[in-house]
């Protein structure tokens, strides 16, 4: 009998060959977001429904990719309490001099209207649509057709702060983190891609749990949402404080 989490039935055979498709595949939209300049805006919804559209010609069911209907409801309640937690951390962060600092992003010291669009426009279809639905939907459902659970976790997981990489070096270049590296001398940029791989890493393997948990990626996609949205705002707020 198989250990792999996959379900009775599951068509085998070029499950492996569609894993490394869907892992080249993202290869090729992070270097078409990251380095060609592709706008996120629609690479990102368009990229979601590809990865969708060759994962049910694969043969995955919308239960394996973590948006079966009746798991909506587990899904909502699990992002809904990430959420809530997010946030709150996020207003005593904002309201305590001592960490306000740490929301202070010049990237986001915006006018309203662009606060917003950033939060619940930008942020969702740019960011948050494709990176759910590649890692914790599409890679997921490949990877437990032929691994264990914990194997499905760590692989996404791993493949998750490895996305992260190009994004990392390219803020290298930034002038705060710069300065704020510069201690390190001529190992800076390296510290900070390695950083940041291992940051994402683990969001990944918390982001994984909550869609084991719930069977569904809505959960994952509230916590993505809240970590990235709810800072932008927040943001906002504490560069109105520090006014």
């Amino acid at each position: 009998m198989s250990h792999a989490a996959t379900t009775p039935g599951a068509d085998q055979r070029f499950a492996p060959a569609a894993t490394i498709a869907v892992v080249l595949s993202l290869l090729g939209l992070n270097l078409a977001n990251h380095l060609l300049g592709w706008d996120s805006l629609w690479l990102g919804p368009a990229g979601a429904l590809a990865l969708l559209a060759f994962a049910r010609a694969s043969g995955l069911s919308w239960h394996q990719l973590g948006l079966a209907r009746r798991t909506h409801a587990s899904g909502l309640r699990w992002g809904g309490l990430v959420i809530a937690a997010v946030g709150v951390v996020y207003l005593v962060g904002v309201l305590l001099p001592v960490t306000r600092s740490a929301f202070l992003d010049v990237r986001y010291h915006l006018p309203p209207a662009s606060i917003l669009f950033t939060a619940f426009v930008l942020i969702p279809l740019g960011t948050v649509m494709l990176e759910e639905v590649a890692f914790r939907s599409v890679l997921w459902g490949m990877l437990a057709r032929h691994a264990r659970m914990w194997q499905v976790l760590l692989g996404s997981s791993l493949l998750f702060g490895l996305w992260h990489v190009i994004p990392a070096t390219a803020s290298a270049g930034n002038a705060a983190i710069g300065s704020a590296l510069a201690v390190f001398g001529g190992h800076a940029s390296v510290l900070l891609v390695i950083g940041t791989v291992l940051f994402t890493a683990l969001g990944g393997l918390v982001a994984g749990e909550l869609r084991r948990r719930s069977g569904s990626v809505l959960a994952s996609i509230g916590m993505h949402w809240a970590t990235n949205g709810l800072g932008v705002l927040f943001g906002a707020v504490a560069w109105g404080l520090a006014v």
